[in-house]
């Protein structure tokens, strides 16, 4: 019986390993340059991160660890995401409300379309081939016809949007309203806003990721709390508390684990044991001002940008970033 006891403790204790391996620091890869950033993305095939960063796009290559290219002429930009099947990219560029069409090949400009006011995030919905720009002064989103660069639609949200997440599958696209404290659901057929589900008990949602095979979305809040929502209705099914000043969520659907970056220089690491439950398994030390995030699926390794810090300029401003310091931080279940 004691045997008996001990193998079956043994074998539950490799499960857990296996479900929530501990993530350590990898690499650092140096960007360098002036100024701030926001959104970074990754286009796995390609073995590429695109990295906003004041007023360029950084492109990296993640499996040799260095900058290979620099989009240029975005200013103010806050993300990127690639289109592979057309070799084409697209900005949201905030300082001029303008998506900027990228060849992927030569990182050249081929265009700029005319968006909402302070582009933000922006994603692709692969079944429509449509790039959603959501912007987040203009309170909308602009809907890009990703083969003929034309815009489609425009969505009105009622409230500010932030991250979004697509579930092609669903038909859906889910965005976060940072000054509603909820989640806006848009029909990806007809172009609107079919539901709008409360966050409560999370405040001022950020980052946003999704689960699509439990149909789970999380959301992470700047309250200091990442909720677990139920995409068939809409209820709060489990939250687990997280750190200060976070911006990104990322899932990682093998390891059923979802990742809150936040700025005071933590990523929350949390397992989906259960479509009811969320736990979290890790809290991983990183640094001052690693807030957003991306996440590599083939090699399970997290990405997270920040820098060193000046001074700020204001009581109320965020402080200055020092030229040259600016680094993506790398970790991974090494």
């Amino acid at each position: 019986m004691r045997k008996s006891l001990f193998s079956f403790a043994l074998l539950l204790a490799v499960r857990c390993a296996v479900a929530a391996p501990e993530y350590k620091a990898v690499a650092q890869i140096p960007i360098g340059g002036e100024g701030g950033w926001d959104i970074l993305t990754i286009d796995a095939a390609a073995r590429r991160l695109y990295l906003s960063h004041a007023t360029k796009v950084v492109a990296v290559d993640i499996d040799a660890n260095k900058v290979v290219g620099e989009i240029t002429g975005t200013p103010g930009v806050h993300a990127f995401i690639a289109v592979p099947e057309l070799q084409r990219g697209f900005s949201s560029n905030g300082k001029e409300n303008k998506s900027s069409v990228i060849d992927l090949k030569t990182l050249a400009t081929l265009e700029k379309i005319d968006v909402g006011e302070n582009p933000d995030a922006i994603a692709y919905e692969p079944k429509h081939g449509e790039i959603y720009v959501f912007n987040h002064t203009g309170n909308s989103a602009s809907v890009i016809d990703a083969k003929s660069d034309k815009i489609v639609a425009t969505i009105p949200l009622g409230g500010s949007p932030e991250f979004p997440a697509v579930d092609s599958a669903g038909g859906r696209v889910y965005v976060n309203l940072e000054d509603k404290s909820e989640v806006a659901v848009i029909d990806t057929t007809t172009h609107q806003v079919i539901a709008r589900w409360p966050l409560a008990p999370g405040k001022e949602p950020t980052g946003i990721a999704l689960d699509p095979a439990h149909h789970r979305l999380f959301a992470a809040c700047h309250n200091k709390t990442m909720i677990m929502l139920d995409t068939g209705s809409g209820k709060v099914v489990a939250n687990v508390p997280i750190g200060s000043g976070v911006d990104g969520c990322a899932f990682d659907d093998a390891a059923q684990l979802v990742f809150a970056s936040c700025g005071e220089g933590v990523t929350v690491i949390a397992k989906e044991n259960s479509p009811n439950e969320l736990s979290v398994v890790q809290t991983l030390q990183t640094q001052r001002g690693a807030r957003t995030i991306a996440l590599d699926p083939k090699t399970h390794r997290i990405y997270l940008p920040t820098a060193d810090f000046g001074p700020a300029a204001s009581p109320n401003a965020r402080p200055s970033v020092v030229p040259n310091t600016m680094r993506l931080l790398v970790y991974g279940p090494e």
